[in-house]
């Protein structure tokens, strides 16, 4: 039976979900981390990736990415999680898949919905109840977006430059916006990511139709 068509618009953010096989854990120790957030660098940088925003749970990994060709980010997918499978086997004695499979996306439009996903990825261990504060969890973009902290992997995108005029009024506004109460948004882009589809305002989604029929 052949693949479903991604669905993909040329520079506009996907975010991406990759789960471990069987929502086992894919992350051990915190070597594990580092030498995953290298690669993935390595990766964007050889597919021209551009990474906004990410967060590395125990068992998952969200990503928020954008590219002018949807083959970019699908290689950047399989080069970056067959790389760190042989990883982690040969470190940890293993055997198996550590995947659960393709990874699942949706493309994220507009300024609204932009933000929305990159604070959705961002507050999932305090969602997970791993941490209380976002800045408190080592391994995702908030202190890179939200504190200004040195993070090579990010590059923003340029809707998060409009938050203000400076990287300190844009890292206080972007922080400011975790106080707003998004479990309605957030839903809406869970379901979006678990069927490859897309989330953003009324008039986008219209269009997204048009272009479809």
């Amino acid at each position: 039976m052949p693949r479903t068509a991604r669905l993909f618009l040329p520079g506009m953010p996907l975010h991406v979900v990759q789960r471990g096989a069987d929502r086992q854990d894919c992350f051990f120790e915190a070597a594990d981390y580092r030498w995953y957030l290298q690669q993935l660098q390595r990766h964007c940088r050889q597919q021209e990736c551009s990474l906004h925003a990410y967060v590395l749970m125990t068992n998952h990994v969200h990503l928020l990415v954008s590219a002018q060709k949807i083959q970019n980010i699908s290689r950047l997918m399989k080069s970056l999680n067959q790389d760190y499978a042989h990883y982690i086997n040969w470190r940890h004695h293993r055997t198996g898949p550590l995947w659960d499979g393709r990874y699942k996306s949706c493309v994220v439009r507009d300024a609204t919905y932009l933000l929305v996903c990159q604070r959705y990825i961002e507050l999932n261990p305090v969602r997970a109840g791993m941490v209380r504060y976002p800045g408190n969890y080592r391994w995702s973009s908030y202190r890179g977006n939200a504190e200004g902290r040195s993070d090579p992997l990010i590059e923003p995108h340029p809707l998060y430059f409009g938050l203000g005029g400076s990287p300190g009024g844009r890292q206080q506004a972007y922080a400011a916006l975790f106080q707003a109460d998004e479990g309605n948004a957030f839903q809406a882009l869970r379901d979006a990511s678990r069927s490859n589809a897309v989330i953003g305002s009324a008039e986008f989604l219209q269009e997204i139709q048009t272009r479809k029929a």
